[in-house]
């Protein structure tokens, strides 16, 4: 197959054991998951999760073991697979209906495919092999955010609790203008295909927050009646914030005159030195507007990353950009990675707190729909150009 970049290069035995301790993640979910918990409820941000188990065993056959160097897919060693869990032809809105695997039938599923994988990369380590397997470490420990994700909308306790807090800073800091790197080049290991090709861009001066906005701070915008505003809002977010009725932040209840959050299954109150989370794209512009300012673009936010005082990596941060390709960009050989959500997503960088570290780097662009509250996803502000 012919690659248009090289690879990371981790031995084999790195990847082997990478692939488990993502496994042990997943395992930890399912351990603690309700027993009505396997399929949940239908909801247009979920997957039931048992697709999503079966979805991600299958996802690590397909790429590692199925691949042809033709581009060919051989056979599945699960019959009718293709049909039950290939997210490219699945329609969303019918995984509940499905007749799945049930939990041990998918656990017998997952060990004869760790197993194979780990014999095809034990002999021998060409270059598809290492980037399927590191794909689909990737794509794994995505769909682990995703459990977080999910068991925080849902109210579910996690297997572990998670630090959200980030020291705080009043500064903002000032940084001139030049020109800016976007984007990654085939020197660079392995990347994704939306990170394709590595391009300079302009940058103006401007000023940008040290700090991604605080709860506490995002608070003072609800109690100034923000979400009320409509001159502060987007038109787009006006229409969502009208259709949704929303008067406050996802998990925000007024309790004795104070505002508490829930963190999973725990009521708290808020905090000044912790991110805010889980608003939308609309809800961050509205606060951004409110205070004269706006939400940052690539380039600034990846200008200011070279600064030690920029505080980032304990929240998705949302972007002005919208998601788009890059000059030159070319599909990588799972095609629905990025191309099916150009120009319908907004662009989002950073990382957040439950975002595993491999994935938490300045050039890693995430993406969701504007209107998604569910990711552990806040914002900083800009200067006005």
């Amino acid at each position: 197959m012919n690659r248009t970049r090289p690879v990371s290069g981790y031995p084999a035995a790195q990847l082997i054991d990478r692939l488990m301790q993502a496994r042990k993640q997943l395992r930890q979910f399912i351990d603690v998951l309700p027993a009505d918990g396997w399929l949940g409820p239908r909801a247009g941000h979920l997957n039931p999760p048992l697709w999503e188990y079966g979805h991600i065993v299958w996802f690590q056959e397909r790429w590692c073991l199925r691949e042809r160097p033709d581009g060919a897919c051989g056979p599945s060693l699960l019959s009718g697979a293709d049909a039950l869990y290939d997210s490219s032809s699945v329609p969303h809105d019918i995984r509940w209906d499905l007749p799945l695997l049930q939990p041990a039938a998918v656990d017998d599923y997952a060990n004869e495919v760790a197993a194979a994988v780990a014999s095809r990369l034990r002999s021998g380590l060409d270059n598809d092999i290492a980037y399927f397997a590191e794909l689909c470490l990737y794509h794994e420990l995505m769909h682990i955010e995703a459990w977080w994700m999910a068991f925080q909308n849902l109210g579910y306790a996690p297997p572990e609790l998670v630090d959200v807090a980030i020291p705080r800073s009043a500064r903002r800091l000032t940084l001139p203008g030049g020109e800016v790197e976007l984007g990654s080049g085939p020197d660079a290991g392995f990347i994704f295909d939306n990170e394709k090709w590595r391009h300079t861009v302009p940058v103006s001066a401007f000023d940008i927050d040290a700090s991604p906005v605080s709860e506490t701070a995002f608070a003072e915008f609800v109690d100034a009646g923000g979400y009320q505003r409509k001159s502060v809002w987007s038109e787009a977010g006006w229409a969502w914030r009208t259709a949704r009725e929303a008067s406050h932040p996802l998990y925000w209840r007024q309790e004795k005159g104070s505002w508490q959050l829930r963190r999973f299954d725990r009521w708290q109150p808020l905090g000044e030195a912790v991110p805010m989370l889980h608003v939308n794209r609309y809800e961050a512009e509205a606060f951004a507007t409110w205070q004269g300012r706006r939400l940052p673009v690539a380039a600034q936010w990846l200008r200011a990353t070279t600064r030690p005082e920029f505080q980032w990596g304990k929240a998705w941060e949302w972007l002005r950009d919208p998601f788009v390709p890059y000059p030159g960009f070319v599909p990588d050989p799972y095609r629905d990675y990025s191309q099916p959500w150009f120009h319908t997503h907004g662009e989002l960088r950073g990382g957040g707190p439950v975002t595993d570290r491999s994935l938490t780097y300045p050039g890693f662009r995430n993406f969701y729909l504007p209107d998604r509250r569910d990711p552990f996803a806040g914002f900083r502000t800009v200067s006005v150009d």
